[in-house]
C-alpha cells in the first residue's frame, strides 16, 4: 500500500510565474496531487488575490499545503498570514525550511522569486514537505495562536509586563 500524498495548492504573483511553474514541476514529479491557481501571464496582478486563493483552502482544510512566490515573499507571507490556521513562513534558507515544519507546524511555504534561485526554492520545499511537526512543546505554542486568532486583539500572556491581567 501506497502513502497517499497530500494536496498541494499553489500561485504567485506575476513576478513569481517561472518559479511557480518549476515548483510546480517538481511536486508533480514528487507524487503530489498539485493545484495551480496561477497566474498564466506576466500582467501585474495583486498579491493580496493570490494569497488568499492559496490560504483559504488551506484554512479551510480542503488542501494539506500551500505554496507562495512573489517578488520577496514578504507580501504574500503577510497576507497568507491573516487567515485562521495558516502558517505561511518565508523559506529563505534550508534551516528554515526545516523547522518551520518541525516547529511551527507551518503548512504554506513561501519563496521570493527576486531573492532566490529557483533550484534553491525547490530543494527547500521539498525540505519543508518532508519534515514532521515535532509537536511537544510547540504544540503548546501553535495552541496560544489559535487563541489568537479566536480572539484577535484581546490575548494577553500572563504575567506580560505592562498589560493588564
Amino acid at each position: 500500500m501506497t502513502k497517499e500524498r497530500p494536496i498541494v495548492v499553489l500561485a504567485s504573483d506575476h513576478a513569481g510565474i517561472g518559479m511557480r511553474k518549476k515548483l510546480r514541476d517538481e511536486l508533480l514529479a514528487g507524487g503530489y496531487e498539485v493545484l495551480d491557481l496561477g497566474p498564466e501571464t506576466a500582467d501585474p496582478v495583486d498579491y493580496p488575490d493570490y494569497a488568499e486563493a492559496v490560504a483559504g483552502p488551506v484554512s479551510r482544510g480542503d488542501a494539506r499545503f500551500g505554496v507562495l512566490v512573489c517578488g520577496t515573499g514578504i507580501g504574500m507571507s503577510i497576507a497568507a498570514n491573516r487567515f485562521p490556521g495558516v502558517r505561511a513562513a518565508l523559506l529563505y534558507d534550508e534551516f528554515a525550511a526545516r523547522h518551520a515544519r518541525r516547529h511551527n507546524d507551518a503548512n504554506v511555504a513561501v519563496f521570493g522569486s527576486r531573492t532566490m534561485r529557483p533550484d534553491a526554492a525547490a530543494h527547500r520545499l521539498k525540505v519543508f514537505l518532508a519534515e514532521p511537526f515535532e509537536g511537544g512543546r510547540h504544540a503548546v505554542r501553535l495552541e496560544k495562536i489559535r487563541r489568537m486568532e479566536n480572539r484577535p486583539g484581546q490575548y494577553v500572556p500572563k504575567g506580560a509586563a505592562g498589560c493588564p491581567s
